[in-house]
């Protein structure tokens, strides 16, 4: 994390499917190339995704301490142009996008009139008047249907480029190294949160610095004819640094360790921005109203007056894993409940993040346990993350 905006974000394991019109899964330009590897495939939102290829442990540790690839053309670009394309985003949106330099990123979140969450997404300035914003892939048409209808009056075009672009990420302490063997862009010189044009092994592609798995790495928008040429140049380029082809799975258990937030876990429409801890993100202070703005404000006063349940980490002192919607508790009564939960390969314990009363959300907090089938199963509340890579 660079600042407090800037927190990615995203996917979803374990929600239902949205498939398409015709009932059919959508397939990546990849498909072909991860059944070839042997990936266990899973239907995640419309799309058939790689879930592992072999262990996710080893996929897991293979980005922490290597390097990791992912396919991830099923999240949804939306393209914003036109000569109030900033002024459209600062409605439609609740962070200061028109204060993005080109070049640069921002993390941010569109919010319905009542101040609950509709997603998390990731903005890029790719020009003077052009944004590409990046959508969750299970709310990647409510985003856009959004942003269409607050578009009205707007001059701005809001197109759907989701068939446009392939997403193939490179993360681990190996990426830097993997991706400047196959490209003359200044890679040194983009900073996190940043994204640049440029070629990668003869593909055109933009490079973004982002990520979601609380290591360097990079996010490569490329056309999808392009797709398989680009994973096969990266695969060969990583074959003696142990680069490894990873699935969702072990992308959940990264950004679980990393603290980052999944939509339809810790974030959903029955939360605002200040209850999921997140308030940063909302700017009041930009010109000009914007859709929530007045129900945030409220919900900021609420905050301050009486605090919300309050997002923590859990370690377990155990072996048994707690799962999203297990009641959290602490003197026979319960206090919150368990939004995310697996077994951390990095730390060899069940982990997990849970909203939790703020009396109970200190680093320490006596008595505090998990309710799995009955059974009231001892936890340490944690700062979050869980894990923080060494720069």
């Amino acid at each position: 994390m660079t600042d407090g905006e800037e927190r990615p974000r995203r996917h979803c394991l374990g929600r239902r499917p949205t498939v398409s019109s015709t009932g059919e899964l959508r397939h990546t330009a990849l498909d072909a190339l991860h059944r070839s590897l042997g990936a266990t495939m899973t239907d995640f939102a419309g799309w058939d995704m790689p879930l592992r290829y072999g262990s996710e442990r080893d996929e897991h540790l293979a980005v922490r301490t290597k390097a990791g690839l992912f396919d991830l053309s099923h999240m949804g670009e939306i393209t914003v142009t036109g000569p109030q394309a900033a002024a459209l985003l600062d409605f439609a949106l609740v962070g200061n996008i028109g204060g993005v330099k080109p070049g640069r990123a921002r993390y941010t979140m569109i919010c319905r009139a009542d101040g609950g969450i509709l997603d998390d997404l990731i903005v890029y300035r790719l020009g003077e008047t052009e944004y590409m914003v990046v959508a969750n892939a299970s709310n990647a048409q409510v985003v856009l249907d959004a942003l269409t209808e607050r578009a009205a009056g707007f001059d701005a075009e809001v197109r759907d480029d989701r068939d446009a672009y392939a997403l193939i990420a490179v993360q681990g302490p190996e990426s830097p190294g993997i991706l400047k063997s196959l490209t003359d862009a200044d890679l040194d010189g983009l900073k996190y949160y940043a994204g640049l044009p440029g070629t990668v092994a003869g593909v055109p592609a933009l490079i973004a610095r982002t990520g979601y798995t609380g290591e360097d790495g990079f996010e490569l928008f490329v056309k999808p004819e392009h797709a398989v040429e680009l994973w096969q140049a990266l695969t060969k380029a990583g074959e003696g640094v142990g680069l490894v082809p990873c699935g969702l799975s072990c992308r959940d258990t990264l950004r679980l360790e990393a603290g980052m937030p999944l939509y339809g876990h810790e974030l959903s429409t029955s939360l605002t921005p200040f209850d999921a801890g997140l308030g940063r993100v909302v700017k009041f202070e930009k010109e000009g109203d914007f859709v929530g703005r007045e129900a945030l404000r409220e919900a900021a006063a609420r905050a301050e007056q009486n605090p919300p349940r309050v997002l923590v980490g859990l370690v377990a002192e155990g072996r048994r894993v707690p799962r999203a919607g297990y009641a959290v508790v602490a003197g026979g009564e319960v206090i919150g409940e368990v939004t995310s939960g697996a077994p951390s390969p990095t730390l060899g314990k069940p982990i997990a993040m849970a909203y939790v009363d703020a009396v109970h959300a200190a680093p320490g907090s006596a008595g505090v346990g998990v309710d799995i089938r009955g059974s009231h199963e001892p936890y340490e509340v944690v700062a979050l993350p869980f894990y923080k890579r060494q720069k």
